[in-house]
């Protein structure tokens, strides 16, 4: 089992030896989840509501990217700038424009935060979603399902609102492990 650890320089292993008692059992939990091969998938509850690509093929590439990002020691519920930017590079990578883009995500319980999602010519892919619950952060009982659709279809449940001047910075996870592990995976892909 791969770990990224959430710092440079420190492995997961190490860092946990510093980590705060309620953050080790975090870590605990979804380490036992990895082993076990009970981690939540994306697919498992999106919302398709999407034209581009083939509806199978969409889910596989959510799911493939999930387990990638779920690496990192804490598991996805942090990861969605680095989901964010791995569906874009796959998208682009098959011929589909897409970006990642960022600003302020607000749910129907008034809880709001800097979130990362894709935007296509005509849709929003807002995929890692279902991880929220893992984050101490997000508030209890909050799990927007994932969607992957038509930007006037966005579920009720969410606003997302692009900070136009915010650039998306790059992450050397993205690019040094994980990208090139998803475009072999990709290249088995035929349109």
């Amino acid at each position: 089992m791969r770990e990224i650890s959430p710092v440079e320089n420190m492995s997961a292993d190490e860092f946990l030896q510093v980590a705060h008692p309620v953050q080790q059992d975090i870590v605990g939990v979804i380490r036992k989840e990895k082993r076990a091969g009970e981690r939540k998938l994306p697919s498992t509850s999106l919302i398709d509501q999407s034209a581009v690509l083939d509806v199978n093929f969409r889910k596989e590439l959510i799911d493939k990217i999930a387990s990638l990002v779920d690496e990192n020691l804490f598991g996805r519920s942090e990861m969605c700038q680095q989901f964010s930017m791995l569906l874009e590079l796959s998208l682009n990578h098959l011929g589909v424009y897409a970006k990642t883009v960022s600003g302020k995500a607000s749910y129907k319980n008034d809880f709001s935060w800097l979130h990362f999602w894709v935007i296509t010519k005509d849709e929003i892919i807002d995929a890692n979603t279902d991880s929220m619950e893992e984050n101490p952060a997000v508030p209890e009982g909050l799990t927007p399902f994932p969607y992957w659709g038509v930007k006037d279809k966005l579920p009720a449940d969410r606003k997302l609102k692009v900070k136009s001047n915010r650039k998306v910075l790059n992450d050397t996870d993205v690019t040094n492990i994980w990208w090139p592990e998803l475009k072999l995976w990709l290249s088995q892909y035929k349109k």
